[in-house]
């Protein structure tokens, strides 16, 4: 295991790296619940680069899935982990061979849920690799939005739980994350057609995709409410921010905020906490 200072740094670094929306709100939370997110973040980033590889055979994705979710179950075996990467380790990022680095960067008390919630990701990416990310009916993007982002939701209420003490609702922690999903997928529709994925059910408008991402951020707005620990409150207005900043965006034609705009909200919603 590498010195603490070392991938402390080094963990940072690559969640600057990887994270447009989650980098700064993560800077701001205290010590051991600044390392515990930034873990989870890492780990999940890490089992993501998989299920969006854009060349490796879908099967292989899917064993690579499915086998990671079953070593985060039990003691992570590190070296059983580079074997199970190594035939395929000239093409992967960097976030997710060092998925280890990442479990080994998380505190010690919130380390089992932060494993127990990647796996469960894991497991749920690799039903939608399979199905080639095809979504057919309001069900699937539910189940899907659920998998790559409402979990995280609920992971995050468990860590404000466990470090805090601070009691959340699940269905709006759900739909917290769920809503950041949609206005990705709002974001990304050109992007994923491209690539021959499908997130909007059959039939849907991109009023309907509005109309879905914004139902789910008022569940975000709920969701704050129960929310008095400072950092953790500015942690989760952040990404909420953004969000709705990005929507107007989109509706107004752009494809994304400038980094000054992002930048500029954060100072907002700063100044305003």
């Amino acid at each position: 295991m590498m010195p603490d200072k070392l991938l402390y740094k080094e963990a940072m670094d690559m969640l600057k790296k990887t994270s447009r929306t989650f980098y700064i709100p993560i800077t701001f939370l205290e010590s051991t619940m600044k390392k515990a997110v930034a873990s989870a973040y890492l780990c999940m980033r890490a089992i993501d680069e998989i299920e969006d590889h854009e060349t490796l055979d879908v099967k292989v994705k899917q064993r690579l899935l499915h086998e990671t979710s079953k070593m985060l179950k039990g003691e992570f075996d590190k070296e059983a982990y580079a074997g199970l990467l190594e035939p395929y380790h000239a093409s992967l990022a960097t976030v997710s061979i060092r998925l280890g680095d990442w479990l080994d960067f998380c505190p010690r008390g919130s380390l089992e849920l932060v494993k127990e919630s990647t796996s469960e990701m894991a497991e749920g990416m690799a039903k939608w690799v399979g199905k080639n990310f095809q979504v057919v009916t309001k069900e699937d993007l539910d189940d899907y939005t659920y998998y790559v982002a409402g979990l995280v939701g609920v992971m995050l209420s468990d860590l404000w739980k466990e470090n805090a003490g601070i009691e959340t609702n699940r269905e709006l922690a759900i739909g917290y994350g769920r809503g950041l999903q949609a206005v990705n997928i709002l974001r990304n529709k050109d992007e994923d057609s491209v690539r021959g994925v499908q997130f909007f059910p059959n039939e849907w408008t991109r009023d309907d995709m509005f109309n879905y991402a914004e139902e789910n951020l008022a569940k975000a707005d709920e969701y704050i409410k129960s929310i008095h620990h400072k950092k953790i409150l500015l942690f989760c207005k952040i990404p909420l921010a953004l969000a709705y900043k990005t929507l107007n965006a989109l509706k107004s034609g752009k494809e994304k905020m400038t980094r000054t705009e992002v930048e500029a909200t954060v100072v907002e919603v700063q100044t305003e906490s």
